[in-house]
């Protein structure tokens, strides 16, 4: 049996707060109320978050298979990260049909050993549209998309910003809350980190330092364009031409129909073409007037216009036919992730290197 640790524990030694004396901690004690990750056989690598890589693994109590998350401590010395915490502190909170669960936390032979056990879901969209035969039909991107507007929708009632990711055929928002981040309360202001390139709103691409639920909704933006042409739609290969390919879609922004625009930090960085025109039309010309409403919609250039999770559930495109199949119809695939022996390099998606 592989486990995720074999090595024999070191003694935990505390310093006690009431009298500055140091203690070793008894061995019974160790680890707290959580399981020891001994208990979980490791199957195969199934890819790295932000903060952390990703294992398929079996509970050898219950026999459940579950995604075991190792969360990265690379060179900490003052014990867990505070991004670590916070996605821990955020996913214990989440339970939602489309939102993937954390179901509990267990730690290794040492303090710096420690993995989330969360549900696990055979496939994730980015390698799935990578790999499957046939595309979707537009049902069938109709109920993924709205999977992920419900998932998403929960995750903005609850003052969370998220990359997002999906899991197929029950769609569900990624847990990889690394990066995810909670508004509406005072915060010390920040530099965002969007990981991939692709689905990066362009207030972040021209510096803003004010995140908002619009950057969720430009990468919903993106995703649904991506299954519905069967294609990525902004593929750029640096953030100047990420902008290039913004502004050739759907024209060049002004402060008409973007207030502010001229005031962010790095507009002066980009020589923007003159390109008057929206081409989403062009781009989507059998795509009903529903569909291309609720893509500009998505797509406004001035993130207080943007449809917001609640406004795209509520969108006629997802009551027109084609209707959105049921999750249970959809299509079952070849779990390509699951190699009993995978290998020590991983190829990496182009959508998680940008």
């Amino acid at each position: 049996m592989e486990t995720a640790a074999d090595t024999d524990p070191d003694p935990i030694k505390l310093k006690s707060i009431k009298n500055k004396r140091t203690f070793t901690v008894p061995q019974k004690h160790r680890l707290g109320n959580c399981r020891s990750v001994k208990e979980f056989e490791k199957l195969n690598r199934i890819g790295e978050g932000t903060y952390g890589i990703v294992y398929r693994a079996r509970d050898t109590r219950s026999d459940e298979i579950v995604a075991l998350k190792k969360v990265r401590m690379d060179k900490e010395k003052d014990g867990i990260p505070i991004s670590s915490l916070r996605e821990i502190n955020l996913l214990l909170k989440l339970r939602h049909p489309n939102i993937v669960e954390l179901k509990e936390v267990v730690v290794g032979s040492h303090l710096e050993s420690l993995f989330l056990v969360m549900s696990y879901c055979e496939q994730d969209l980015a390698s799935l549209l990578e790999n499957m035969p046939t595309p979707f039909s537009e049902a069938q991107v109709k109920c993924i998309a709205l999977q992920l507007l419900r998932g998403l929708d929960y995750l903005h009632l609850n003052f969370i910003l998220h990359r997002l990711d999906t899991t197929l055929g029950h769609a569900s928002v990624n847990a990889d809350f690394g990066l995810a981040r909670c508004y509406g309360i005072p915060l010390q202001p920040m530099t965002p980190r969007v990981v991939t390139l692709w689905y990066r709103a362009p207030e972040l691409l021209l510096g803003t330092k004010t995140q908002t639920t619009a950057l969720d909704m430009w990468a919903v933006g993106c995703i649904l364009a991506e299954l519905l042409a069967h294609k990525p739609l902004l593929p750029g290969g640096s953030e100047i031409q990420q902008v290039d390919l913004i502004v050739q879609l759907l024209g060049t922004p002004n402060e008409n129909i973007w207030p502010g625009f001229t005031r962010l930090p790095l507009v002066g960085q980009y020589s923007l073409r003159k390109q008057p025109y929206n081409n989403l039309k062009n781009k989507f010309t059998w795509l009903s007037d529903a569909g291309l409403r609720l893509l500009n919609l998505l797509f406004m250039y001035n993130p207080l216009r943007r449809a917001t999770a609640k406004d795209c559930l509520e969108s006629s495109y997802f009551k027109e036919k084609p209707l959105p199949c049921e999750p249970d119809l959809m299509p079952t695939f070849p779990h390509h992730r699951n190699k009993r022996a995978a290998p020590a390099v991983e190829s990496q998606s182009k959508r998680s290197n940008m």
